[in-house]
């Protein structure tokens, strides 16, 4: 593979994660109730608790698209 093509790839891969990240934090905002006690009765578990797990959900995914990524992305462009 090309570094263009590689660039493309990770480009594209960034974008595509980040809009779902975007998606997911949106809809997390938006269902926030609904979601947490559906989750809480399906796990048994208390609804803080499921928040503190969509939180870190979130914050794991994030960094897993800025490590896998945008960061390969980054070294690429500045090559």
């Amino acid at each position: 593979m090309t570094l263009e093509a590689l660039s493309s790839f990770f480009g594209w891969m960034s974008v595509i994660h980040y809009a779902i990240l975007v998606f997911a934090s949106i809809m997390m905002l938006a269902a926030r109730d609904w979601a947490t006690s559906l989750h809480a009765r399906m796990f048994d578990i208390g609804q803080n608790d499921v928040r503190r797990t969509y939180y870190n959900w979130l914050g794991a995914y994030k960094l897993l698209i800025f490590v896998f990524a945008l960061v390969p992305w980054l070294a690429i462009q500045l090559m």
